[in-house]
């Protein structure tokens, strides 16, 4: 099975085969015919097995026919909204929907609490196809009047048993009652509990069904590590790192395109070559800074995980998560770059005291713990974890208000020395899904 055998259209197409993408993964195989027959959708899938372009790719393509069907000139007005829990997953929803319809025509823009709404309005203003919002942020600017979601065509409801766990679930609702009574309706959660199963009854039409069951562990051949550190310490423990002759070449992980940039210049300023590679660069930045790196002429490829789907690197001897990903299973797509076809590989994580309720996510996934490296210059005091602590409470609090953001945690992970050079096993908490590490697919 390929794209080409789901009927997609060929700007779509072109796109896919541009990010390097050829064959889908199961929940696209079975849920993309149907969407495209213009059918509700009740999918039970984690984030990470390729979901959400299960619902972007159809959904770009239906919008593009219709904008096609009546010669459609008119002012731009939302004709999809996608509903998301977390700010980080808004964003990843946007870059996947430029990315794939870039040779569309169709905008988009993304809307989420804890930031300034100024260039978030402006592009409301200028008119956009699809949206993409947390809960909170768009009731805030429905009640401006920015927002009008009286055209909504297509409606998605992504994760919504974290919606649940956030307490979104009425914020839901009110902007249930707002949309447009025939519509298009996608539904997709983790897990089916009682509650989830009556919002789901009330939002979509003899839905279809569909159901896959993610890959959530990471292989034997790959050495796992975490080292605690300062979020300010980060580059110089990176750079303390890479004087280690073993690291041949480095795919290092940021959450975020201007952090890419950020390490890729730090590296290269002392004396290491590094290039980044995300959604803002050009086509042929990427694949020049890619084919660079698969030559061994750039020691240090900077990514974000969007830009890094396509990735594929024989003998990649080491990734280093420099930012824990907010999502457990995209710390499995991570890894899986190194210690492929029976090789072995590397894998290191860096962790800020803030980050540890990452951490805990990735462990309870995974089913083990990761061994921590206490043996080097620059790490985590009490101190640290304690006022993380306090200010990951405040931050779940100010979610609760307004927007999506980090999931909520506590202090850093207990462990026991295991003996092993340094190192020490943390604990695990919590569980999201997983995601497959095949480089080829979305």
């Amino acid at each position: 099975m390929t794209f080409e055998n789901l009927n997609l259209i060929e700007p779509i197409l072109k796109a896919l085969k541009t990010e390097g993408y050829t064959t889908p993964t199961p929940i696209q195989e079975k849920s993309i015919p149907l969407i495209l027959q213009k059918k509700d959708l009740l999918g039970c899938a984690q984030t990470g097995t390729g979901k959400t372009a299960a619902f972007s790719i159809p959904i770009l393509q239906l919008l593009s026919e219709n904008k096609v069907q009546q010669h459609d000139r008119a002012p731009r007005r939302i004709k999809a909204l996608i509903l998301t829990p977390t700010r980080e997953l808004a964003l990843q929803i946007g870059e996947s929907l430029t990315a794939y319809g870039r040779h569309t025509g169709l905008k988009n823009t993304v809307i989420f609490g804890g930031v300034p709404q100024r260039a978030q309005t402006d592009a409301l203003r200028a008119g956009i196809d699809i949206l993409v919002a947390t809960p909170g942020r768009l009731l805030d600017l429905m009640a401006q009047k920015y927002v009008h979601l009286n055209s909504v065509e297509m409606f998605v409801l992504d994760e919504a048993d974290r919606m649940l766990d956030m307490g979104f679930l009425n914020d839901v609702r009110k902007v249930l009652k707002v949309l447009p009574e025939k519509k298009q309706s996608l539904f997709f959660s983790a897990t089916m509990a009682p509650e989830i199963l009556k919002l789901a009854n009330t939002i979509l039409v003899n839905p279809s069904q569909v159901e896959v069951t993610p890959i959530s562990s990471t292989v034997n051949t790959i050495t796992q590590a975490v080292y605690y550190v300062k979020k300010n310490d980060k580059k110089n423990l990176l750079l303390h790192l890479l004087k280690d002759g073993s690291i041949d070449r480095a795919l290092v992980f940021t959450r975020t395109k201007h952090g890419a940039d950020r390490v890729a210049r730090d590296m290269s300023k002392a004396g290491v070559q590094s290039e980044a590679i995300h959604g803002n660069k050009s086509q042929n930045a990427r694949v020049r800074a890619l084919d660079n790196f698969k030559k061994s002429q750039t020691r240090v490829l900077v990514a974000t995980d969007i830009a890094a789907r396509g990735i594929d690197v024989d003998d990649l001897s080491h990734v280093i998560n420099f930012e824990l990903p907010n999502e457990p299973e995209t710390y499995v797509h991570r890894i899986g770059r190194t210690g492929r076809a029976g090789a072995s590989g590397v894998a290191l994580s860096f962790c800020d005291a803030e980050e540890t309720p990452y951490l805990a996510s990735i462990q309870k996934l995974i089913s083990k713990s990761v061994p921590v490296v206490d043996n080097h210059p620059y790490p985590l005091t009490a101190k640290d974890f304690a006022e993380a602590a306090s200010t990951i409470k405040e931050q779940k609090q100010q979610r609760r208000g307004g927007g999506g953001g980090r999931p909520s945690g506590g202090n850093r992970p207990a462990g026991s020395r295991n003996g092993n050079g340094g190192q020490r096993s943390g604990d695990s908490r919590r569980s999201f899904g997983s995601r497959t590490s095949s480089p080829r697919t979305v």
